[in-house]
């Protein structure tokens, strides 16, 4: 896709689209998801939905990868106390997808789990699910970070980060 393509594309591409994909009360659904995860494991899960790059990105030619690792930073997931934040990150411009794994996770977690789970929400999007595909990857994040960072009994997630969706 040539630049000038791929600008007018993501110009097209607004807070609307995000609305449209995921409407209020999915969005609490999704919300409510996030808190019950949270309550069971010390991890954080952030979940980004962003309609178009900002255009400074565009002229740089910023990946969607890339753009997800700046949230990851931007959104505080990696200042997590025990490195265990997840950032589950949507471009609908470009129909990309992209989980970012601090640390902790990333040495306990193969890439091709997160490839799997990436299929998933492919999958669910592709059909118009777009909250299913969320759900599903909201679920597949709190199973690691329940296996691998579980809450002893009587012990709290301090909930490091905010647990609404960030839509940009």
């Amino acid at each position: 896709m040539g630049r000038l393509t791929r600008i007018a594309r993501h110009r097209w591409f607004d807070e609307r689209q995000v609305r449209r994909a995921i409407d209020a009360a999915a969005r609490e659904r999704l919300q409510a998801r996030l808190v019950a995860s949270e309550g069971r494991h010390s991890g954080e899960i952030r979940v980004c939905i962003e309609a178009g790059l900002p255009l400074r990105h565009l002229w740089r030619r910023v990946t969607p990868r890339q753009r997800a690792v700046a949230l990851f930073g931007e959104l505080g997931v990696w200042d997590t106390e025990a490195n265990n934040g997840v950032l589950i990150y949507l471009l609908l411009a470009e129909h990309a997808i992209e989980i970012v794994a601090d640390r902790a996770v990333a040495r306990l977690v193969p890439d091709t789990h997160w490839s799997e789970v990436l299929q998933g929400m492919r999958s669910a999007f592709a059909a118009g699910r777009f909250e299913d595909g969320l759900a599903g990857a909201i679920d597949a994040v709190d199973a690691v970070l329940e296996k691998h960072f579980a809450l002893a009994p009587g012990q709290v997630n301090p909930n490091e980060l905010p647990d609404h969706l960030d839509l940009r």
